[in-house]
């Protein structure tokens, strides 16, 4: 058998971009970089010519300049920056204490809550995190909760959002898969709550054997009267429920499309803002500013990962990729749980949009061939598949060493909370996490079934 080093360059791809994604260099010069720098290469060996770079263009342009779904994106970023500047989140995490104060671990289940709610308003994972450590850690801290808990708490629930709709990862996946918006979004639901309820159930049944890792609030916390108690509940749910029927409802109901309901959603978070009176020009300005730069750090990985996957098809990436499959003879079970397997060991070294940006390109066409005989309509087996990749990468977030909301957690944590509580406090959700995506895997209907009944 004759070894052609041109055969193989598809593969040199892969092993140089994981390199060189580890030198901190930006992401989205090191895809662009990569895909240019192999492109030459080929060239050199006649197996891709330079005309070939000007497909790139017409790519760019109505891949992603053009695309409609993509200005969602912004939309999406700008609502749930002015909600972290609107207060509203602060409100609902006092509701909650109150409403929870008796019940073992309640100000767990509401962190848990409060991080379920913000995920159907916002999908900014390190917004959420920064914005519940702030605001629950010093308070758990305070109440001798088990650090290990508190930490692991927060960061599982403000992570949902990657999950949860209105979630720019499935806006993101859609586009690359080509599929409805709308329909991931809803496929996403059930799973997504599905989390959080494990993540609830883990906490009241942890701490109702063990009490002392989460002492009560002080019975005098908040209004003793029903009438209060009703009013500040009415207060406090009324605006994040407000915007998530106007994103969720617009969509679910046909009202809107994700994208005009990403303008809704924008909106409605300014007229949050102006009726809790924070909204003025510095405010306007500094989430303006940060929108710009998170959409243009998005945008930028978008032109760099279309570049590397149009380089990776032309060198036969795809081809390559097939005849390892067919040559291992795993079938389509054995190729689904190696690459869910894959996935989750990348979640501990990249970031979701990059193993997004990688993985979806090359094996979302293997998949979309693949058979699972009646466990999975073909014509779901897209949507089942993306599902999957979603819930095994927000454990992206989480893993050690570079899970980035142990990052954003640790930066804003108080002094007393060390890296060794986050990750001691991580593990129990990561575990949690993995039993939903087997659970998902085993059980099609799960993400399925919502999409069927609203959609078809």
């Amino acid at each position: 058998m004759n070894f052609y080093i041109e055969d193989y360059l598809p593969l040199f791809m892969f092993a140089a971009l994981g390199t060189l994604l580890f030198s901190g260099y930006p992401v989205a010069f090191v895809l662009g970089g990569v895909g240019l720098t192999f492109g030459f290469i080929g060239i050199y060996f006649d197996v891709f010519n330079f005309i070939q770079f000007f497909n790139l263009l017409p790519r760019i342009w109505g891949g992603i300049a053009e695309s409609l779904v993509l200005t969602a994106i912004p939309m999406f970023i700008f609502m749930g920056t002015m909600l972290e500047r609107s207060g509203v989140a602060n409100d609902l995490l006092n509701c909650l204490q109150v409403l929870l104060r008796r019940i073992p671990g309640g100000l767990a289940l509401s962190v848990t809550l409060m991080g379920t709610i913000m995920a159907a308003t916002t999908g900014i994972i390190g917004a959420s995190v920064v914005m519940m450590t702030l605001l629950a850690l010093p308070v758990m801290v305070q109440q001798n909760y088990n650090k290990p808990l508190a930490t692991g708490t927060i960061a599982a629930s403000g992570t949902l959002g990657i999950l949860i709709p209105p979630s720019i990862m499935l806006v993101i996946m859609a586009e690359l898969l080509a599929r409805s918006v709308g329909n991931l979004f809803v496929a996403a639901i059930i799973p997504g709550f599905m989390l959080a309820g494990f993540y609830m159930l883990y906490i009241l049944v942890l701490c109702g054997f063990k009490p002392q890792l989460a002492p009560p609030l002080p019975e005098e916390q908040g209004p003793d009267s029903l009438l209060g108690i009703a009013f500040l509940a009415l207060r406090s749910f009324i605006p994040p429920l407000f915007l998530v029927f106007l994103v969720l409802g617009s969509i679910l109901f046909g009202w809107a499309t994700p994208t005009e309901a990403a303008g809704v959603g924008a909106a409605g978070a300014i007229f949050l803002a102006l009726l809790k009176r924070r909204l003025s020009f510095a405010v306007l300005k500094d989430v303006l500013e940060r929108s710009a730069l998170t959409g243009g750090m998005l945008f930028g990985i978008f032109l760099g990962a279309t570049c590397f996957s149009y380089v990776f098809r032309a060198l036969g990436g795809d081809d390559l990729v097939i005849g390892m499959v067919e040559g291992l003879g795993l079938g389509p079970w054995g190729l689904l749980l190696i690459l869910m397997a894959i996935v989750f060991f990348l979640g501990f070294f990249f970031d979701w949009i990059e193993i997004t940006l990688i993985v979806l390109p090359v094996f979302s066409p293997i998949i979309a061939e693949l058979d699972f005989g009646d466990h999975v309509a073909p014509r779901e087996v897209v949507y089942w598949f993306a599902i999957l990749l979603a819930v095994n990468l927000q454990t992206s977030f989480l893993t050690p060493p570079f899970g980035f909301a142990l990052f954003y957690m640790k930066g804003v944590a108080p002094p007393e909370v060390s890296i060794q509580h986050i990750y001691k406090g991580i593990v129990p959700f990561v575990l949690l996490q993995l039993i939903g995506l087997g659970l998902v895997m085993a059980f099609p209907d799960i993400a399925l079934w919502l999409p069927r009944v609203l959609l078809n």
